[in-house]
């Protein structure tokens, strides 16, 4: 039975992929809950930590991680049923709003389930049926949420950059995108990379330029796509990260003292990487050298 969907979704790309889709808005959901949680499960993880160390103990608190409580309405305490919580559709059918209270739903909620949905898509169209696009699967939602996070709270989390780093380097063994000398070298060159500017910039300006989590995170992503292509990931990430950070402020959104999330930038252009790498550095130099 197993054998016969496997090669169902072999022979049939359009069905491969919209399974993927599927899949991707399903995953989707479930990336906005773990941005919403996650920083907060981190948070009582640290309090708990501290009181360890100082010898004191913390009052019991009710359960919660990624499944426990259930998802409510923050306005009213509404539990979300199953029919209210339908990727897109349901928030859609809803008109955005509660059904409890008529409290506003962020539209940022369909929108990464959609967006998650895409890029899942997009992964099974370029890689097509086999463990690249399973892979490469996980690496989307791994950068997602990671993206979703540092926007948020401006942290970056061991919890996420490190297993998707150890994630590359087990891909490596089988050659699943590069082979185990290319993953290492990447991951160790990537973190020592922005470590190195790191600590040039803080010793020309004494300002902190970005947090160590980006460090991990372009060592996780050198693990999955080698060496060669950690230039083309960080131009493309200061790149887009300079335009849109001017673009803010100068619409007045952003004050000038005011610290930009690196970790989005750098995972978009990972993923860009990860799939057309060579096609882009070839542009690139074609446009300029003419080779």
């Amino acid at each position: 039975m197993l054998g016969d969907l496997l090669q169902l979704l072999r022979e049939t790309p359009t069905l491969f992929i919209g399974v993927w889709v599927f899949l991707g808005l399903m995953i989707g959901s479930f990336l906005n809950v773990v941005a919403h949680r996650m920083p907060k499960m981190m948070e009582r993880d640290w309090r708990r930590q501290c009181a360890e160390l100082n010898g004191t103990t913390l009052p019991e608190e009710p359960a919660f991680d990624l499944v426990k409580p259930r998802s409510r309405c923050p306005g009213c305490g509404h539990a979300i049923s199953w029919y209210e919580n339908i990727p897109v559709l349901s928030w859609l059918m809803l008109r955005g709003r509660c059904s409890g209270c008529g409290c506003r739903i962020s539209l940022r909620y369909p929108v990464v389930e959609a967006l998650t949905g895409l890029l899942t898509g997009v992964v099974a169209w370029h890689f097509g049926f086999g463990v690249q696009a399973v892979a490469a699967a996980f690496a989307t939602w791994y950068l997602i949420a990671m993206s979703l996070i540092d926007l948020d709270t401006q942290f970056l989390y061991d919890e996420l950059t490190l297993p998707l780093l150890w994630l590359g380097l087990v891909l490596s063994l089988f050659g699943v995108f590069v082979g185990p000398v290319d993953a290492i070298s990447g991951a160790a060159i990537g973190y020592i990379s922005l470590w190195s500017m790191y600590h040039l910039f803080r010793w020309v300006t004494g300002k902190e330029g970005m947090g160590y989590g980006d460090f991990k995170l372009l060592a996780a992503l050198g693990a999955f796509t080698g060496p060669s292509m950690l230039l083309p990931i960080i131009l493309l990430s200061t790149l887009v990260g300079a335009i849109v950070g001017i673009s803010m402020i100068a619409l007045h959104r952003l004050g000038r003292g005011v610290p930009i999330s690196f970790g989005p930038y750098l995972a978009a252009a990972g993923w860009l990487v990860l799939l057309w790498g060579e096609p882009i550095v070839d542009r690139y130099l074609t446009f300029f050298y003419g080779r």
